[in-house]
Protein backbone atom coordinates (compact mmCIF):
# COMPACT_ATOMS: atom_id res chain seq x y z
CA UNK A 1 0.00 0.00 0.00
CA UNK A 2 2.89 2.37 0.74
CA UNK A 3 4.13 2.04 -2.83
CA UNK A 4 0.90 3.68 -3.99
CA UNK A 5 1.98 6.97 -2.45
CA UNK A 6 5.77 6.95 -2.78
CA UNK A 7 8.13 5.94 -5.59
CA UNK A 8 9.36 2.33 -5.44
CA UNK A 9 12.60 1.93 -3.50
CA UNK A 10 15.37 -0.35 -4.68
CA UNK A 11 18.57 -1.39 -2.95
CA UNK A 12 19.51 -2.42 0.56
CA UNK A 13 21.56 0.52 1.82
CA UNK A 14 20.76 2.75 4.77
CA UNK A 15 19.10 5.39 2.57
CA UNK A 16 16.88 2.77 0.91
CA UNK A 17 15.86 1.40 4.30
CA UNK A 18 14.93 4.85 5.57
CA UNK A 19 12.94 5.51 2.40
CA UNK A 20 11.03 2.24 2.82
CA UNK A 21 10.17 3.20 6.40
CA UNK A 22 9.00 6.58 5.19
CA UNK A 23 6.93 4.90 2.48
CA UNK A 24 5.15 2.73 5.05
CA UNK A 25 4.49 5.77 7.24
CA UNK A 26 2.99 7.55 4.23
CA UNK A 27 0.91 4.45 3.56
CA UNK A 28 -0.62 4.75 7.04
CA UNK A 29 -1.41 8.46 6.73
CA UNK A 30 -2.48 9.01 3.13
CA UNK A 31 -5.58 6.75 3.10
CA UNK A 32 -6.88 8.69 6.11
CA UNK A 33 -6.36 12.18 4.71
CA UNK A 34 -10.14 12.64 4.42
CA UNK A 35 -10.48 12.25 8.19
CA UNK A 36 -7.73 14.83 8.75
CA UNK A 37 -9.49 17.25 6.42
CA UNK A 38 -12.80 16.72 8.23
CA UNK A 39 -11.15 17.44 11.57
CA UNK A 40 -9.38 20.49 10.17
CA UNK A 41 -12.60 21.95 8.80
CA UNK A 42 -14.51 21.32 12.05
CA UNK A 43 -11.69 22.94 13.99
CA UNK A 44 -11.39 25.95 11.68
CA UNK A 45 -15.13 26.59 11.74
CA UNK A 46 -16.35 25.90 15.26
CA UNK A 47 -13.62 26.54 17.86
CA UNK A 48 -13.91 29.86 19.76
CA UNK A 49 -11.49 31.57 17.36
CA UNK A 50 -13.01 29.91 14.28
CA UNK A 51 -15.04 31.38 11.47
CA UNK A 52 -18.43 30.44 13.01
CA UNK A 53 -17.80 29.58 16.68
CA UNK A 54 -20.12 26.97 18.14
CA UNK A 55 -19.37 25.32 21.48
CA UNK A 56 -21.59 22.28 20.88
CA UNK A 57 -20.04 21.43 17.54
CA UNK A 58 -16.53 22.25 18.74
CA UNK A 59 -16.89 19.41 21.28
CA UNK A 60 -16.05 17.02 18.42
CA UNK A 61 -12.54 18.39 18.02
CA UNK A 62 -10.80 16.62 20.93
CA UNK A 63 -12.32 13.14 20.44
CA UNK A 64 -11.44 13.16 16.75
CA UNK A 65 -7.83 14.23 17.22
CA UNK A 66 -7.13 12.12 20.32
CA UNK A 67 -9.10 8.95 19.59
CA UNK A 68 -10.46 8.61 16.05
CA UNK A 69 -7.37 9.62 14.06
CA UNK A 70 -4.86 7.49 16.04
CA UNK A 71 -7.19 4.48 15.80
CA UNK A 72 -7.57 4.98 12.04
CA UNK A 73 -3.79 5.21 11.61
CA UNK A 74 -3.20 2.03 13.64
CA UNK A 75 -6.01 0.26 11.78
CA UNK A 76 -4.46 1.13 8.41
CA UNK A 77 -0.96 0.16 9.58
CA UNK A 78 -2.21 -3.18 10.84
CA UNK A 79 -4.03 -3.82 7.55
CA UNK A 80 -0.83 -3.18 5.60
CA UNK A 81 0.95 -5.90 7.59
CA UNK A 82 -1.68 -8.61 8.05
CA UNK A 83 -4.89 -7.75 6.25
CA UNK A 84 -8.20 -7.37 8.06
CA UNK A 85 -7.09 -9.36 11.11
CA UNK A 86 -4.08 -7.10 11.48
CA UNK A 87 -6.27 -4.03 11.09
CA UNK A 88 -8.58 -5.12 13.92
CA UNK A 89 -5.85 -5.92 16.44
CA UNK A 90 -3.98 -2.75 15.47
CA UNK A 91 -7.05 -0.63 16.25
CA UNK A 92 -7.58 -2.41 19.58
CA UNK A 93 -3.95 -1.92 20.57
CA UNK A 94 -4.13 1.75 19.60
CA UNK A 95 -6.63 2.36 22.39
CA UNK A 96 -3.83 1.59 24.82
CA UNK A 97 -1.60 4.39 23.58
CA UNK A 98 -4.60 6.73 23.38
CA UNK A 99 -5.40 6.15 27.06
CA UNK A 100 -1.75 6.03 28.11
CA UNK A 101 -0.92 9.61 27.12
CA UNK A 102 -2.56 13.02 27.08
CA UNK A 103 -1.18 14.23 23.74
CA UNK A 104 -2.56 12.96 20.41
CA UNK A 105 -0.79 9.65 19.79
CA UNK A 106 -0.18 9.68 16.03
CA UNK A 107 3.39 8.47 16.45
CA UNK A 108 2.36 5.84 18.99
CA UNK A 109 -0.34 4.58 16.60
CA UNK A 110 2.21 4.34 13.78
CA UNK A 111 4.29 2.08 16.02
CA UNK A 112 1.78 -0.11 17.82
CA UNK A 113 -0.58 -0.80 14.89
CA UNK A 114 1.93 -2.50 12.55
CA UNK A 115 3.77 -4.09 15.50
CA UNK A 116 0.62 -5.79 16.83
CA UNK A 117 -0.33 -6.99 13.36
CA UNK A 118 3.16 -8.42 12.86
CA UNK A 119 2.93 -10.36 16.14
CA UNK A 120 -0.46 -11.76 15.14
CA UNK A 121 0.93 -12.72 11.73
CA UNK A 122 3.68 -14.77 13.39
CA UNK A 123 1.20 -16.42 15.76
CA UNK A 124 -1.13 -17.30 12.87
CA UNK A 125 1.76 -18.88 10.99
CA UNK A 126 2.53 -21.01 14.08
CA UNK A 127 -1.04 -22.09 14.82
CA UNK A 128 -2.25 -22.62 11.25
CA UNK A 129 -0.64 -26.06 10.83
CA UNK A 130 -1.40 -27.10 14.40
CA UNK A 131 -5.12 -26.34 14.58
CA UNK A 132 -7.54 -29.24 14.22
CA UNK A 133 -10.29 -28.98 11.63
CA UNK A 134 -13.36 -27.24 12.98
CA UNK A 135 -11.43 -25.19 15.55
CA UNK A 136 -10.03 -22.59 13.13
CA UNK A 137 -12.53 -19.83 14.00
CA UNK A 138 -12.15 -20.42 17.72
CA UNK A 139 -8.36 -20.28 17.57
CA UNK A 140 -8.30 -17.27 15.23
CA UNK A 141 -10.72 -15.21 17.32
CA UNK A 142 -9.07 -15.99 20.65
CA UNK A 143 -5.55 -15.41 19.34
CA UNK A 144 -6.57 -12.02 17.92
CA UNK A 145 -8.38 -11.07 21.12
CA UNK A 146 -5.54 -12.08 23.40
CA UNK A 147 -2.86 -10.36 21.33
CA UNK A 148 -4.93 -7.20 20.81
CA UNK A 149 -5.77 -6.93 24.51
CA UNK A 150 -2.20 -7.64 25.60
CA UNK A 151 -0.80 -4.99 23.27
CA UNK A 152 -3.41 -2.49 24.47
CA UNK A 153 -2.16 -3.06 28.02
CA UNK A 154 1.42 -2.66 26.76
CA UNK A 155 0.35 0.60 25.12
CA UNK A 156 -1.04 1.96 28.38
CA UNK A 157 1.93 0.90 30.51
CA UNK A 158 4.82 1.16 28.07
CA UNK A 159 4.51 2.52 24.54
CA UNK A 160 2.18 5.41 25.37
CA UNK A 161 4.33 6.84 28.19
CA UNK A 162 7.51 6.41 26.13
CA UNK A 163 6.04 8.27 23.19
CA UNK A 164 4.76 10.91 25.63
CA UNK A 165 8.34 11.44 26.88
CA UNK A 166 9.63 11.75 23.32
CA UNK A 167 6.84 14.19 22.43
CA UNK A 168 7.52 16.25 25.56
CA UNK A 169 11.24 16.44 24.74
CA UNK A 170 10.44 17.54 21.19
CA UNK A 171 8.03 20.14 22.57
CA UNK A 172 10.70 21.50 24.90
CA UNK A 173 13.13 21.74 21.99
CA UNK A 174 10.57 23.62 19.89
CA UNK A 175 9.79 25.95 22.81
CA UNK A 176 13.51 26.69 23.11
CA UNK A 177 13.74 27.48 19.40
CA UNK A 178 10.73 29.77 19.65
CA UNK A 179 12.03 31.49 22.77
CA UNK A 180 15.46 32.15 21.24
CA UNK A 181 14.10 33.20 17.85
CA UNK A 182 15.83 30.27 16.15
CA UNK A 183 12.71 28.47 14.94
CA UNK A 184 13.68 28.92 11.26
CA UNK A 185 16.67 26.63 11.90
CA UNK A 186 14.23 23.76 12.45
CA UNK A 187 14.15 23.54 8.64
CA UNK A 188 17.75 22.26 8.73
CA UNK A 189 16.36 19.05 10.23
CA UNK A 190 12.86 19.00 8.74
CA UNK A 191 13.66 19.38 5.03
CA UNK A 192 16.28 16.58 4.76
CA UNK A 193 13.99 14.28 6.75
CA UNK A 194 11.11 15.09 4.38
CA UNK A 195 13.18 14.13 1.35
CA UNK A 196 13.73 10.71 2.95
CA UNK A 197 9.92 10.34 3.05
CA UNK A 198 9.67 10.93 6.81
CA UNK A 199 7.39 13.93 6.32
CA UNK A 200 4.31 12.22 7.72
CA UNK A 201 6.14 11.04 10.83
CA UNK A 202 7.39 14.59 11.46
CA UNK A 203 4.15 16.39 10.68
CA UNK A 204 1.58 14.06 12.20
CA UNK A 205 3.78 12.37 14.78
CA UNK A 206 5.62 15.32 16.34
CA UNK A 207 4.61 18.78 15.11
CA UNK A 208 0.88 18.04 14.85
CA UNK A 209 0.36 17.02 18.50
CA UNK A 210 2.51 19.94 19.69
CA UNK A 211 0.53 22.34 17.50
CA UNK A 212 -2.78 21.03 18.87
CA UNK A 213 -1.66 21.83 22.40
CA UNK A 214 -0.50 25.31 21.40
CA UNK A 215 -3.62 26.03 19.37
CA UNK A 216 -5.82 25.05 22.31
CA UNK A 217 -4.14 27.82 24.33
CA UNK A 218 -3.72 30.59 21.76
CA UNK A 219 -6.20 29.71 19.00
CA UNK A 220 -3.50 29.04 16.39
CA UNK A 221 -0.03 27.54 16.07
CA UNK A 222 2.93 28.15 13.77
CA UNK A 223 4.03 24.54 14.30
CA UNK A 224 1.39 23.39 11.82
CA UNK A 225 3.25 25.38 9.15
CA UNK A 226 6.83 24.15 9.58
CA UNK A 227 6.67 20.94 7.55
CA UNK A 228 3.54 21.51 5.48
CA UNK A 229 4.58 24.73 3.70
CA UNK A 230 4.33 23.99 -0.06
CA UNK A 231 6.58 26.95 -0.94
CA UNK A 232 10.02 25.28 -0.85
CA UNK A 233 8.92 22.40 -3.06
CA UNK A 234 7.17 24.72 -5.51
CA UNK A 235 10.28 26.89 -5.86
CA UNK A 236 12.43 23.84 -6.50
CA UNK A 237 10.11 22.53 -9.21
CA UNK A 238 9.98 25.97 -10.88
CA UNK A 239 13.78 26.04 -11.00
CA UNK A 240 13.79 22.55 -12.52
CA UNK A 241 11.29 23.66 -15.15
CA UNK A 242 13.48 26.56 -16.32
CA UNK A 243 17.03 25.41 -15.56
CA UNK A 244 16.98 21.66 -14.94
CA UNK A 245 18.04 18.91 -17.35
CA UNK A 246 16.00 19.30 -20.52
CA UNK A 247 14.80 15.71 -20.34
CA UNK A 248 13.25 16.45 -16.93
CA UNK A 249 11.62 19.80 -17.70
CA UNK A 250 8.38 18.45 -19.24
CA UNK A 251 7.64 16.50 -16.05
CA UNK A 252 7.67 19.53 -13.76
CA UNK A 253 4.34 21.29 -14.64
CA UNK A 254 2.17 18.31 -13.65
CA UNK A 255 4.39 17.77 -10.60
CA UNK A 256 3.77 21.38 -9.55
CA UNK A 257 0.01 20.92 -9.85
CA UNK A 258 0.08 17.73 -7.78
CA UNK A 259 2.36 19.34 -5.19
CA UNK A 260 0.85 22.81 -4.80
CA UNK A 261 -2.82 22.13 -5.41
CA UNK A 262 -2.95 18.46 -4.42
CA UNK A 263 -0.66 18.76 -1.40
CA UNK A 264 1.34 15.61 -2.24
CA UNK A 265 4.85 16.80 -1.34
CA UNK A 266 6.38 13.40 -2.11
CA UNK A 267 6.23 14.31 -5.80
CA UNK A 268 9.29 16.58 -5.55
CA UNK A 269 11.47 14.37 -3.33
CA UNK A 270 12.97 12.40 -6.26
CA UNK A 271 14.09 15.67 -7.87
CA UNK A 272 16.17 16.45 -4.78
CA UNK A 273 17.52 12.91 -4.56
CA UNK A 274 18.58 13.21 -8.21
CA UNK A 275 20.74 16.26 -7.39
CA UNK A 276 21.38 16.12 -3.62
CA UNK A 277 22.93 19.60 -3.50
CA UNK A 278 19.43 21.00 -4.06
CA UNK A 279 18.62 20.12 -0.45
CA UNK A 280 20.22 23.48 0.33
CA UNK A 281 17.54 25.20 -1.75
CA UNK A 282 14.60 23.66 0.09
CA UNK A 283 16.30 24.28 3.45
CA UNK A 284 16.78 27.93 2.54
CA UNK A 285 13.20 28.23 1.32
CA UNK A 286 11.89 26.56 4.48
CA UNK A 287 13.88 28.88 6.74
CA UNK A 288 12.72 31.97 4.82
CA UNK A 289 9.11 30.84 5.04
CA UNK A 290 9.28 30.16 8.78
CA UNK A 291 10.94 33.53 9.38
CA UNK A 292 8.15 35.24 7.43
CA UNK A 293 5.53 33.36 9.45
CA UNK A 294 7.20 34.52 12.67
CA UNK A 295 7.43 38.16 11.58
CA UNK A 296 3.81 38.30 10.42
CA UNK A 297 2.44 36.39 13.42
CA UNK A 298 1.07 33.59 11.25
CA UNK A 299 -0.52 30.42 12.56
CA UNK A 300 -3.08 27.78 11.67
CA UNK A 301 -5.82 26.22 13.74
CA UNK A 302 -5.16 22.67 12.54
CA UNK A 303 -2.77 20.62 10.44
CA UNK A 304 -3.16 21.47 6.73
CA UNK A 305 -3.41 17.93 5.45
CA UNK A 306 -2.52 17.43 2.70
CA UNK A 307 -0.16 20.41 2.56
CA UNK A 308 -1.79 22.20 -0.36
CA UNK A 309 -2.71 25.85 -0.77
CA UNK A 310 -6.38 24.91 -0.39
CA UNK A 311 -5.75 23.14 2.91
CA UNK A 312 -3.74 26.14 4.15
CA UNK A 313 -6.53 28.56 3.40
CA UNK A 314 -9.14 26.22 4.91
CA UNK A 315 -7.46 26.13 8.34
CA UNK A 316 -6.29 29.76 8.42
CA UNK A 317 -7.94 31.74 11.24
CA UNK A 318 -9.74 34.99 10.63
CA UNK A 319 -7.35 37.79 9.73
CA UNK A 320 -4.47 35.44 8.97
CA UNK A 321 -4.72 35.04 5.20
CA UNK A 322 -2.02 37.59 4.37
CA UNK A 323 0.48 36.06 6.80
CA UNK A 324 -0.07 32.53 5.47
CA UNK A 325 0.19 33.53 1.82
CA UNK A 326 3.24 35.75 2.46
CA UNK A 327 5.18 32.88 4.03
CA UNK A 328 4.38 30.58 1.09
CA UNK A 329 5.37 33.22 -1.49
CA UNK A 330 8.66 34.07 0.24
CA UNK A 331 9.56 30.40 0.65
CA UNK A 332 8.85 29.79 -3.04
CA UNK A 333 10.97 32.75 -4.17
CA UNK A 334 13.97 31.87 -2.01
CA UNK A 335 13.87 28.19 -2.91
CA UNK A 336 13.60 29.05 -6.61
CA UNK A 337 16.54 31.47 -6.47
CA UNK A 338 18.81 29.05 -4.61
CA UNK A 339 17.86 26.08 -6.79
CA UNK A 340 18.43 28.11 -9.97
CA UNK A 341 21.86 29.11 -8.67
CA UNK A 342 22.73 25.52 -7.76
CA UNK A 343 21.60 24.37 -11.22
CA UNK A 344 23.86 27.00 -12.81
CA UNK A 345 20.87 28.73 -14.43
CA UNK A 346 20.75 25.95 -17.00
CA UNK A 347 24.28 26.49 -18.33
CA UNK A 348 25.64 23.36 -19.98
CA UNK A 349 22.23 21.67 -20.29
CA UNK A 350 21.97 20.30 -23.84
CA UNK A 351 19.11 18.81 -25.78
CA UNK A 352 20.95 15.50 -26.03
CA UNK A 353 23.80 14.29 -23.84
CA UNK A 354 27.15 14.20 -25.60
CA UNK A 355 27.82 10.91 -27.32
CA UNK A 356 24.20 9.97 -27.93
CA UNK A 357 23.49 8.17 -31.19
CA UNK A 358 21.23 9.78 -33.81
CA UNK A 359 17.57 8.92 -33.65
CA UNK A 360 16.63 5.66 -35.30
CA UNK A 361 15.96 6.13 -39.00
CA UNK A 362 17.56 9.59 -39.15
CA UNK A 363 20.35 9.91 -41.76
CA UNK A 364 23.82 10.61 -40.44
CA UNK A 365 25.27 13.91 -41.62
CA UNK A 366 28.18 13.69 -43.99
CA UNK A 367 31.40 13.17 -42.10
CA UNK A 368 29.61 12.39 -38.87
CA UNK A 369 30.83 8.78 -38.62
CA UNK A 370 32.71 8.34 -35.36
CA UNK A 371 35.72 6.10 -35.31
CA UNK A 372 35.26 3.18 -33.01
CA UNK A 373 37.56 0.58 -31.61
CA UNK A 374 36.70 -1.86 -34.45
CA UNK A 375 37.06 0.65 -37.32
CA UNK A 376 40.12 0.55 -39.57
CA UNK A 377 41.84 3.63 -40.92
CA UNK A 378 40.43 2.83 -44.36
CA UNK A 379 36.88 2.75 -42.97
CA UNK A 380 37.26 6.22 -41.54
CA UNK A 381 38.87 7.62 -44.69
CA UNK A 382 36.16 6.08 -46.85
CA UNK A 383 33.48 7.98 -44.93
CA UNK A 384 35.01 11.42 -45.52
CA UNK A 385 33.29 13.70 -48.07
CA UNK A 386 34.59 13.48 -51.62
CA UNK A 387 35.93 9.96 -51.29
CA UNK A 388 32.68 7.96 -51.42
CA UNK A 389 32.31 5.45 -54.29
CA UNK A 390 30.60 6.90 -57.33
CA UNK A 391 27.58 4.62 -57.12
CA UNK A 392 26.96 5.61 -53.47
CA UNK A 393 27.64 2.11 -52.14
CA UNK A 394 29.83 1.83 -49.08
CA UNK A 395 32.87 -0.35 -49.17
CA UNK A 396 32.77 -3.53 -47.15
CA UNK A 397 34.13 -2.66 -43.73
CA UNK A 398 35.77 -6.06 -43.57
CA UNK A 399 38.12 -5.35 -46.56
CA UNK A 400 41.71 -5.09 -45.37
CA UNK A 401 43.25 -1.65 -45.27
CA UNK A 402 46.32 -2.91 -47.18
CA UNK A 403 44.22 -3.60 -50.31
CA UNK A 404 43.02 0.01 -50.36
CA UNK A 405 46.59 1.27 -50.00
CA UNK A 406 47.90 -0.90 -52.88
CA UNK A 407 45.03 0.18 -55.15
CA UNK A 408 45.71 3.85 -54.45
CA UNK A 409 49.44 3.33 -55.26
CA UNK A 410 48.72 1.73 -58.64
CA UNK A 411 46.34 4.51 -59.63
CA UNK A 412 48.98 7.07 -58.74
Amino acid sequence: MADTYTPPVYGTGAKATIQRIGGHLAGMIMPNIGAFIAWGLITALFIPTGWVPNADLAAMVDPIIKVLLPVLIAYTGGRMVHGQRGAVVGAVAAMGVVVGADAPMFLGAMIIGPLTAWILKKVDAFTEARTRAGFEMLVDNFSAGIIGGAMAVAGVLGIGPIVQVVTTAAGNAVDWLVGTGLLPFASVLIEPAKVLFLNNAINHGVLGPLGVTQAAETGKSILFMLESNPGPGLGLLLAFMFFGPRAMRPSTPPAMIIHFFGGIHEIYFPYVLMKPRLILAVIGGGMAGVFTFMVTGAGLVATPSPGSIFAYLAVTPRGGLFASIAGIVVATAVSFALAALLLGFGRGEKEEPAGDLPAEGAPEPAGSHRAGADDTVADVVADTPGEQPANGERRDSGEPAQTETRTASKEA
